[in-house]
């Protein structure tokens, strides 16, 4: 599935573009079109078509969360630990809570970042929860169902609520959003995953994952719209492996996604109408294109850089804080001497990011595998049929989505 992977290195490079350009040529930077957040919202599709599947494969919510567990941590804390290395030149957010970063749910649970691009894990970690919760119910077929309820739930909070409840000083729960999330997610999965009570913690991490996305950002708009545009990559799938009445929710999502800055409260600049559609537009051609062109050889370079792409994005924003702590603003220097330096940052960048590719997710990723691999099924599986996804694609798995 190298296509996935092509498109998971595009999506990365364009995050990687939009926090460079700012820096070293700023007079370059669109204001029609956010291209980050775009890069995210390909990073979203994937992550949608690929990873209900994963578990639908596998049957066991076991074996899926072991290796989403070692697929997804091990270069997390590495990207943590560098970022506190970097602490005394790139001094760290205030308001960084340390119980939000065990559940990766951070900006879903008011607090700051370590890294200012893992905003996105928590929507990640939100859709894997409301993924698992479907998959025990026995209710993950309707993908194209699930992502039209979505935007009309990100249509109603968007018309009454302004502002999510939990970020706040005085808003709902507080400084207490952390542990108390933190706590139901290790009840939730300790149910599903011991195999016990398996429907009552899917109910938890349903009402958990659903509850974060709605009251946890600061536009409840945009949690249920991400968690939209992840169910219609799932659609995607489904229709591509002969559901064909799943594609009937893309249009409807589509046109769902394009009104809502139109009727909802005041949101980030990224949102307004007329830099959110070509947002979604150049996100929604890009992923169409790589769809399209699935079948035919895709550039080793391109693969490769989507194999990279998750220490990319992990790892691009810290480094580049710490060359500009280092070397000076670049926009103060002369045009040369910022290309110079441009250079050179992406050469380290690059070659970093090989090295933890290699030494830290391969690795991590081959022992997830193998310990999945022996763990005792727990899950659905007697009442899902397993998905067609082979094992070429299982290993193009979507790493964690990235930030814009």
């Amino acid at each position: 599935m190298g296509w996935l992977d092509a498109l998971r290195g595009i999506a990365a490079t364009a995050v990687l573009i939009s926090h460079m350009l700012p820096w070293f040529a700023p007079r370059l930077t669109p204001s029609w079109i956010a291209l980050g957040t775009a890069g995210v919202l390909v990073f979203f599709l994937v992550s949608g078509y690929i990873i209900p599947a994963s578990l639908e494969r596998r049957g066991c919510v076991r074996s899926f969360w072991t290796s989403r567990l070692f697929r997804l941590y091990p270069l997390y804390l590495v990207a943590i630990l560098f970022a506190l290395a970097c602490a005394p030149l790139v001094p760290i957010h205030k308001g960084v809570d340390p119980i939000a970063h065990i559940t990766m749910l951070m900006s879903t649970v008011g607090s700051a970042r370590i890294v200012d691009p893992m905003w996105t894990l928590a929507y990640e970690m939100i859709f894997y929860l409301l993924v698992t919760a479907l998959f025990v119910t026995g209710a993950h077929r309707r993908s194209g169902l699930i992502a039209i309820l979505c935007m009309g739930l990100a249509i109603g909070v968007g018309m009454t609520l302004a502002n999510g409840p939990l970020p706040g000083p005085r808003g709902l729960l507080s400084g207490m959003a952390p542990l108390v999330s933190l706590v139901l997610v290790v009840i939730g999965l300790a149910c599903v995953l011991s195999g016990r009570l398996p429907r009552t913690g899917a109910l938890v991490l349903g009402a958990t994952a659903l509850s974060l996305a709605v009251l946890g950002p600061v536009d409840p708009w945009l949690g249920p719209t991400f968690l939209a545009v992840m169910f219609t990559g799932t659609a995607i799938h489904r229709w591509e492996h002969g559901r064909r009445s799943a594609i009937w929710a893309v249009p409807v999502v589509a046109v769902l996604v394009c009104l809502t800055p139109f009727v909802s409260h005041p949101a980030p600049s990224w949102t307004v109408p007329q830099k959110w559609i070509p947002t979604l537009a150049a996100a929604g051609v890009v992923f169409a294109i790589g769809m399209a062109l699935r079948h035919r050889r895709v550039p080793g370079f391109l693969t490769w850089l989507g194999r990279i792409s998750y220490s990319l994005y992990l790892l691009h924003y810290p480094v580049l804080l710490l060359f500009v702590a280092v070397l000076g603003d670049p926009k103060k220097s002369p045009a040369p001497t910022a290309a110079l330096v441009a250079g050179l940052y992406l050469a380290v960048l690059f070659g970093l990011c090989a090295l933890t590719y290699r030494y830290v997710e391969l690795p991590m990723q081959r022992l997830g595998r193998l310990l999945a691999a022996q763990l005792p099924s727990v899950g659905d599986s007697a009442k899902s049929p397993a998905s067609p996804v082979g094992e070429s694609e299982e290993r193009s798995l979507s790493s964690a989505a990235p930030a814009g």
